[in-house]
């Protein structure tokens, strides 16, 4: 149950919550100043900040272990 949880959150941390600190300035746009982005957009991993919905309807549920 742990793992489960600890994996739960390292998904979340990386794919659904935008941090402060990995916001990009945006110039031209005079509605917002900030791009909030996630660790994964930062790494290149997606283009868009997930939904949990998102995340439960994506990614596959691991096999229990044989």
């Amino acid at each position: 149950m742990h793992r489960a949880a600890a994996a739960w959150e390292d998904i979340v941390y990386n794919l659904v919550r935008p941090l402060k600190t990995l916001r990009l300035e945006i110039a031209d746009d005079p509605q917002r100043r900030w791009l909030p982005r996630t660790p994964a957009m930062a790494a290149g991993l997606t283009d868009h900040i997930w939904t949990v919905k998102e995340l439960l309807t994506t990614i596959p549920v691991p096999a229990g272990n044989t």
